[in-house]
């Protein structure tokens, strides 16, 4: 008769094995993901909304694309410094003021475009519109960390995120590229801000889940450095800018694109079928228990991006673009988990808001650049051309990677992490 350990090991394994049903189950999870999912679904839909408004009104994609990429920018430079105030004073003291300012600033750039405004009113309207959007999904993964720490179920969360965050670029470019080109040009944007404005509100009110903040105390003093003095985390920075650059030149390339052949409302299709190979991706790594180490994982998977991205721009059909494009979704997914995953690895806890901040930020000015360079291209040269932007950010990352992928490596037990970021113990000094 077989032992009780005997018995009981596979049942146990299978009880460990991290899983989205276990994921699920963690105590007061759903009380931030719901309002959490709400108030990032507007995210998704900023840039095409601007994008698709100042073509609109100035009749031009490089125009367009500049001012929403001065929007892109705003974003990524002042995230993390809203990541920085989270972590130390509260995500809620940072949202409340953040959903307002944004949802204000969203209205402006929306008059100022219909009413004809001069273009430096547009781009002077999108600084504060940028500056001032709500960085939800750093927070809700901050959230999971203090959750889950030092849990098998950190990976799940992260591939779980990530399909999220998909599930949001699957519907919001639909949902703004409907209501622009069905409705009105406008109305895209005046969705974004309300949705904001009310998801941002609601996600705020979940008090009793943010994480902790950094306090010192009688026995121990919190110095509040960057994120950045972690080695590891300027290298993914590039890596997420090149990830950008996917997002900002589909975005433009698509538009143009469609416009190009006459079928404008294929543009959030083929958007949306980019998006939905991102998170079907995304749902097949997280469900993967993985041997393999992740600074192996992000090096073979920003390889197969960046080599799907190199094929865009001789795209010349739909159904080719359509493939193309899904690939491309599906090589995204597995880096990005990946990615935020090495966070959780090398980043101090009271510091990682700050650092999921600063990775969104990199995207956000990988799709502002992208965006830029892809409308000019756009403009001046053949349809399509746009495509040489994901093309040229990924394959200038990777190389990047490739070169510093030693300081991905997790701090090894006793070494000092971040070079001061976190606790220290108090020490005497004559």
């Amino acid at each position: 008769m077989p032992d009780k350990a005997t018995v009981t090991e596979p049942d146990n394994r299978r009880a460990q094995r991290p899983g989205y049903g276990q994921l699920l189950r963690t105590r007061g999870a759903w009380t931030f993901l719901l309002p959490g999912f709400a108030a990032r679904q507007p995210f998704a839909m900023l840039t095409i909304s601007i994008v698709l408004l100042v073509q609109h009104t100035t009749g031009s994609y490089g125009t367009a694309g500049a001012v929403s990429a001065t929007t892109g920018v705003s974003m990524a430079l002042f995230a993390p410094y809203t990541g920085k105030l989270a972590d130390r004073f509260g995500q809620r003291a940072v949202l409340l003021p953040g959903v307002l300012v944004h949802t204000a600033s969203g209205l402006t750039l929306t008059a100022l475009a219909l009413s004809g405004a001069p273009t430096w009113s547009l781009f002077l309207a999108a600084v504060p519109t940028g500056a001032s959007t709500p960085q939800i999904g750093p927070m809700v993964r901050a959230r999971w960390g203090v959750r889950l720490q030092g849990s098998p179920l950190l990976q799940t969360a992260a591939a779980f995120e990530s399909v999220t965050d998909e599930f949001t670029f699957v519907l919001g470019p639909l949902f703004a590229t409907a209501l622009c080109t069905g409705i009105n040009p406008a109305a895209g944007l005046i969705t974004e801000a309300s949705l904001t404005l009310v998801g941002g509100l609601l996600f705020a009110a979940q008090k009793r889940t943010q994480p902790p903040v950094n306090r010192a105390d009688g026995h121990a003093r919190v110095e509040h450095a960057s994120a950045l003095r972690v080695p590891g985390v300027r290298v993914l920075i590039v890596t997420f800018l090149g990830i950008g650059s996917v997002f900002g030149g589909m975005q433009v390339s698509l538009a143009a694109y469609t416009e190009a052949i006459g079928e404008p409302g294929m543009n959030g299709v083929l958007y949306g079928i980019f998006a939905a190979g991102n998170m079907l991706s995304g749902i097949v790594c997280g469900a993967i228990a993985w041997k393999v180490s992740p600074q192996r994982r992000l090096l073979v998977a920003y390889t197969a991006l960046a080599v799907m991205a190199s094929g865009l721009w001789v795209a010349q059909s739909v159904l080719l673009l359509a493939g193309l494009g899904l690939l491309v979704g599906v090589c995204i997914a597995p880096a990005l988990i990946t990615g935020y995953t090495l966070v959780e690895k090398i980043v101090p806890a009271g510091s990682r808001t700050e650092a999921f901040t600063w990775l969104t930020g990199a995207v956000a000015l990988g799709q502002a650049a992208a965006v830029t360079v892809a409308g000019q291209l756009e403009d001046r040269f053949w349809d399509g051309a746009g495509f040489l932007v994901p093309m040229g950010g990924t394959v200038l990352a990777l190389m990047l990677m490739f070169l510093l992928r030693s300081r991905l490596a997790p701090p090894s037990a006793g070494r000092t992490v971040a070079r001061g970021v976190g606790h220290r113990v108090p020490v005497a000094v004559d």
